[in-house]
């Protein structure tokens, strides 16, 4: 489980259904200011060309009927849309905390493995210690002090 996160990333993204990468589209392309700036720019174009281009033969007359029906129907479908693209941020969540709680399992059964051979590192310091403090017993051939080489 040593993978980087971008290559984490890139296998959920390839195992994304067609609907699933549809929301995603659609959430990233409405939640923008493009699509919000384009938005107003259709406004402002479809109210300008009904009220003053064709002021004799619009096809859509102050009050502009046909264009709040099409608000309508995008309300109700920006609804639909909505509620799609949050089930897909809750997936997208519940996976990525499932990725975290295993990159967090995995770096404790580390940290658990390098405690051990800390702790086994520090017993052997103080039994170096031990011995180094130990008493010196007398005249034998292998003792040595403190601070002195051995010999061989």
């Amino acid at each position: 489980m040593s993978e980087r996160p971008a290559t984490w990333h890139r296998q959920h993204k390839a195992g994304l259904s067609r609907g699933e990468r549809a929301a995603d589209i659609l959430r990233n392309g409405m939640g923008s200011w493009i699509f919000v700036s384009l938005f107003v720019a259709f406004m402002a174009a479809w109210a300008a060309i009904n009220t003053f281009v064709f002021t004799s033969h619009a096809w859509d007359p102050y009050p502009f009927i046909l264009l709040n029906l099409f608000l309508s129907m995008l309300a109700g479908l920006q609804g639909a849309i909505l509620l799609i693209a949050a089930k897909r941020q809750d997936a997208i969540a519940a996976a990525m905390a499932l990725h975290d709680y295993e990159t967090d399992v995995q770096a404790k059964t580390e940290i658990d493995r390098l405690m051990a051979i800390n702790s086994q590192q520090l017993e052997l310091l103080e039994e170096l210690r031990a011995l180094l403090l130990r008493p010196r017993t007398s005249g034998g051939d292998g003792d040595w002090e403190p601070g002195q080489a051995a010999e061989e």
